[in-house]
C-alpha cells in the first residue's frame, strides 16, 4: 500500500505477460474529459521506469501516441492499454475517454478491469456522469479509489475536494471515502499560491517529499503533527469500522494504539472488498524529475490494495446454444475463455484485437472458436466460426511488443482475427463458449450519409462494416423506407470520429445529408377512383378499366384488398393484377411520395377486352385508379411517434418535461426511481427527437438517459404536413 515504509522499486524492463494471475493488476481510469487521466498514466509509466524523463519510450514515441484522431481533436476517443511493471507485479492501466460520446470505450475498460481509479480534477470537481459510473461500479462491487489531480491550479483545495468526493461517492457511508495522505506544500509564490511538493502519510506519519525530483522520506516536524492528527484519527476510525476484526474498534476506543501493519492489512482488505475508497493526490513530475508526486504511493495502492484477477468473479458463460456452464475460474491451465474488449485497425498490421483472458492461456497461432455477441440489430453479425490467431503483443504507445503467451487474468493484443469483433468470445474450438455480454448504451443520434463520389460508393460498404466491427455502440441501418444509409451514434463527437475514421483509415469520403423519418400516408375518408388504361398502336393494344373505392381503416391495419366485382366485368385472372397494381402504387405513395397504409381498397367494377387486356394493363389501371381516388380525397400524412423514457435527476425533471412539451410530446406519466431520479414517460413524434441525444445531455448536464421505441404512426399537424407536401412537389 502507498503508505508502507519501503516502496517497491520501479522496473525499467519491458512489461511482459505475467506468469501468474496473482501478479497482475487490471485497473481502469475513470473521469471526465480533462481530469488528467492520460497525464496520470504517463506519470505512472515514468515512475515505473517504462519511459524516460522526457516521457519517451525507447523508439522515441510516448505512451499517449495512440491515435491521430485523438491528436487532432485534443481529447481521448478510445480505450488505451498501458502495461507497466512495479516490483513483482504487472499493472495494466486502462485509460478511458472522459467524454460522454465514448462511453462504450469506458464500459469496455470496466469489463477488462478488476478495479477502478476515479480521477477527479481539483479545479473542476465531480460531474454527474462520473457519479453515475461510480454507482455502476458500486452495483457490481468493483473496488474503487480516488485520485485528485490538478493541485497546481490556483483554485485547488485538497481538503474541500476530499469533502466533495465524500459527498458525491459516499452517499451510503461518507466515512468510507477518506484521504490516505495530505498534500505537503512548499513556499508561497508571489501570487500567494503554495505549490504541492510532496505528501504526508497519515498512517505512517511520514513525509514523502518530491521537491528534488526524487521521492525522499523523512519524519514530520513537530509543527506538522497537529495538522495531521485529526485526519489520521478519522482515517483509522474509518478503517476499523470496515475491519473484519470486530474487536479492533473496542481496542481502539479503549485507548490501545493499533499497530501500523494491522491498519495497513485491514485497509488493503477493505479496499479489495470494495467497501473502503481511499483518496490520494497526484501530480506529474517536474521537468527533469524521475517521479511524479504521489505516483509511488498510487502504484503501492494498486499492487497492495486492489484485487488480483483471482479475486474478481468472471462473467457468466454459456454454450453458443444458451446452455449454462459452471462459473469460470481464473486458472491459466483451465479451458480457454477470452473476450475481445476492443477492436482497432492498423494500416500496416490490419485488425488488432485487445483481449482479456479470463481462463486458460492463449498462445500465438492457436486456433480458437469465435462466438458471436448478439448485436446483429446494430449491424454486427453473430459469429460461430473457428479462427487462427496471429501474433500476441503488449502495446505501448504505437509499438506492439511481442509476447509468447497471455495467461488468465492478463490482457494482450491479438493480430489477424479477421472475423472477431468487440464483445466476441474466444474459446477452445472443441468446447465453444459464449460470455454474457456487457451493457452497451443504445446509439440514439442518427447520421444519414451518402458516398461523395462513385469511387467512394464502391468502398462504402466495406468501410462501414469495418467501422461498426470496431465499435459496438454504433448501429448501421439501411433504411428501406427512406433509402438512406444511417449511422446511429452516441453524440456529435462520436459521429465526427466515425466520419474521420471512414476518411482517414478506410479511404471513404462521405457527405452528411438531412435525416429522414419514415412518414406514411392514409385516406381521411372514403373516395372513389376510375383507372382507364386504353392504348391502340398496331397489333395488340392495351385495354383495362377498373373502378375502386378506398376507405380508411384503424391504425396498424395495413392495406386490405377486397373484390366485389360481379358478372365478370373484370375477368378472374386479372383481379390479382389489379391488386398488384394498387399495392405497388400504395408503396410509392399518392400525395408526397410516402407509403400508403391503413386503407381498404375495394374493386367494384371494370371492363376488359378479349384480345387487348393483359396482366400489365390491369396493373397500370389499378395504379391509375388509386391515384385518381387520392386526387379527389383528403390525404393525411402520418408521422412515426416514439415512446420515450427519460431517466433524469429530480433537479432537472421540470426542464425535461417542458422541453418534451415543446417537441409536441405528451407526457403520459412519471415515477420515482432510485438515487434521486425520476423516470419520465412520454410520446413524442420522431421528427422532433432527431437530436434529442445531444439536447438532453446539455439540458441535464450529462446526467440523463433516454430510450425510444416505435409506438405508431399518427396524423401530422396540417401546417407541417402542407410544408412537407410542398417540399415533395419542389423536389419532383
Amino acid at each position: 500500500m502507498g503508505d508502507k515504509a519501503n516502496a517497491h522499486p520501479g522496473a525499467a524492463g519491458r512489461a511482459t505477460s505475467a506468469d501468474h494471475p496473482a501478479s497482475v493488476r487490471n485497473v481502469v481510469l475513470v473521469g471526465h474529459s480533462g481530469s488528467g487521466k492520460t497525464t496520470l498514466v504517463e506519470a505512472l509509466a515514468l515512475t515505473a521506469g517504462a519511459v524516460n524523463r522526457a516521457g519517451r519510450v525507447e523508439d522515441g514515441g510516448t505512451v499517449s501516441d495512440y491515435d491521430e484522431i485523438e491528436h487532432r481533436q485534443q481529447r481521448s476517443v478510445q480505450l488505451s492499454l498501458v502495461p507497466v511493471e512495479w516490483g513483482d507485479y504487472k499493472v495494466n492501466l486502462l485509460d478511458t475517454p472522459g467524454y460522454a460520446d465514448f462511453v462504450g470505450e469506458l464500459r469496455a475498460g470496466l469489463r477488462a478491469a478488476d478495479a477502478a481509479l476515479f480521477v477527479v480534477s481539483a479545479a473542476d470537481g465531480v460531474d454527474g456522469a462520473t457519479r453515475m459510473v461510480w454507482d455502476e461500479c458500486a452495483a457490481v462491487g468493483m473496488p474503487r479509489a480516488i485520485v485528485i489531480t490538478h493541485l497546481e491550479s490556483a483554485r485547488a483545495d485538497f481538503t474541500e475536494m476530499t469533502r466533495t468526493c465524500a459527498q458525491a461517492f459516499g452517499a451510503d457511508d461518507p466515512d468510507a471515502v477518506l484521504p490516505l495522505y495530505l498534500p505537503l506544500y512548499g513556499e508561497q509564490g508571489p501570487d500567494g499560491h503554495a505549490p504541492v511538493t510532496g505528501l504526508i502519510g497519515l498512517l505512517s506519519q511520514r513525509i514523502f517529499d518530491y521537491a528534488s525530483g526524487e521521492r525522499k522520506e523523512s519524519e514530520p516536524g513537530a509543527d506538522q503533527l497537529p495538522l495531521i492528527e485529526e485526519a489520521r484519527n478519522k482515517l483509522i476510525e474509518g478503517i476499523i469500522a470496515e475491519s473484519e476484526d470486530e474487536s479492533l474498534m473496542d481496542r481502539y476506543l479503549s485507548g490501545e494504539d493499533i499497530d501500523f501493519k494491522t491498519l495497513v492489512d485491514d485497509l488493503e482488505r477493505a479496499v479489495t472488498r470494495g467497501i473502503f475508497h481511499p483518496v490520494l493526490a497526484a501530480a506529474p513530475a517536474a521537468e527533469g524529475a524521475r517521479q511524479g508526486i504521489g505516483t509511488v504511493e498510487l502504484l503501492e495502492l494498486i499492487t497492495g490494495g486492489f484485487p488480483t484477477p483471482l479475486e474478481h468473479p468472471a462473467p457468466a458463460v454459456t454454450t453458443p446454444g444458451g446452455t449454462a456452464r459452471p462459473a469460470l475460474a481464473c486458472d491459466p491451465s483451465g479451458p480457454l475463455v477470452a473476450e475481445v474488449v476492443k477492436t482497432a485497425s492498423d494500416p500496416y498490421v490490419g485488425r488488432i484485437s485487445l483481449v482479456r483472458v479470463f481462463s486458460g492461456t492463449l498462445y500465438p497461432d492457436d486456433t480458437v472458436h469465435v462466438s458471436g455477441h448478439g448485436l446483429a440489430d446494430r449491424g454486427h453479425e453473430d459469429h460461430d466460426v473457428d479462427e487462427r490467431v496471429g501474433a500476441l503483443s503488449s502495446p505501448f504507445g504505437k509499438q506492439q511488443r511481442g509476447l509468447t503467451r497471455c495467461g488468465a487474468g492478463d490482457l494482450a493484443c491479438v493480430a489477424k482475427l479477421n472475423r472477431a469483433e468487440t464483445g466476441d468470445t474466444l474459446s477452445g474450438k472443441d468446447d465453444p463458449l459464449l460470455m454474457e455480454p456487457w451493457d452497451m448504451p443504445d446509439p440514439l443520434l442518427p447520421l444519414a450519409i451518402q458516398a461523395h463520389s462513385k469511387a467512394d460508393e464502391d468502398k462504402l460498404s466495406q468501410g462501414l462494416s469495418r467501422l461498426v466491427a470496431e465499435d459496438p455502440t454504433m448501429r448501421l441501418e439501411q433504411n428501406q423506407d427512406t433509402h438512406q444509409v444511417v449511422l446511429w451514434c452516441l453524440g456529435e463527437a462520436h459521429a465526427d470520429v466515425a466520419l474521420e475514421r471512414l476518411r482517414s483509415r478506410y479511404g471513404v469520403q462521405v457527405d452528411v445529408v438531412p435525416y429522414k423519418v419514415s412518414l406514411r400516408e392514409t385516406f381521411a375518408g372514403k373516395a372513389g377512383g376510375r383507372g382507364r388504361h386504353v392504348k391502340q398502336s398496331g397489333g395488340h393494344g392495351q385495354y383495362a378499366i377498373c373502378e375502386i373505392e378506398v376507405e380508411p381503416l384503424p391504425g396498424g391495419s395495413g392495406i386490405e384488398f377486397v373484390d366485389k366485382v360481379v358478372g365478370g366485368a373484370v375477368p378472374r385472372q386479372f383481379i390479382p393484377s389489379v391488386e398488384k397494381g394498387v399495392r405497388a402504387q400504395a408503396a410509392k405513395g399518392v400525395a408526397a411520395g410516402y407509403a400508403l397504409i391503413d386503407v381498404r381498397i375495394t374493386l367494384l367494377d371494370g371492363k376488359a377486352h378479349s384480345v387487348d387486356s393483359s396482366d400489365a394493363a390491369f396493373q397500370t389501371a389499378g395504379a391509375l385508379a388509386l391515384r385518381e381516388a387520392a386526387a379527389d380525397a383528403k390525404i393525411h400524412l402520418l408521422e412515426p411517434v416514439a415512446e420515450v423514457q427519460v431517466l433524469v435527476g429530480d433537479d432537472h425533471v421540470g426542464a425535461v418535461m417542458s422541453d418534451l412539451s415543446g417537441r409536441r410530446g405528451r407526457v403520459v406519466g412519471t415515477e420515482q426511481a432510485s438515487g434521486g431520479r425520476t423516470l419520465v414517460r412520454a410520446e413524442v413524434p420522431e421528427i422532433e427527437i432527431g437530436r434529442y441525444a445531444v439536447d438532453l445531455r446539455s439540458l441535464s448536464q450529462g446526467t440523463a438517459r433516454f430510450s425510444r421505441t416505435y409506438a405508431r404512426h399518427e396524423p401530422m399537424p396540417p401546417q407541417l404536413s402542407d410544408r412537407i407536401r410542398e417540399q415533395a412537389g419542389d423536389a419532383s
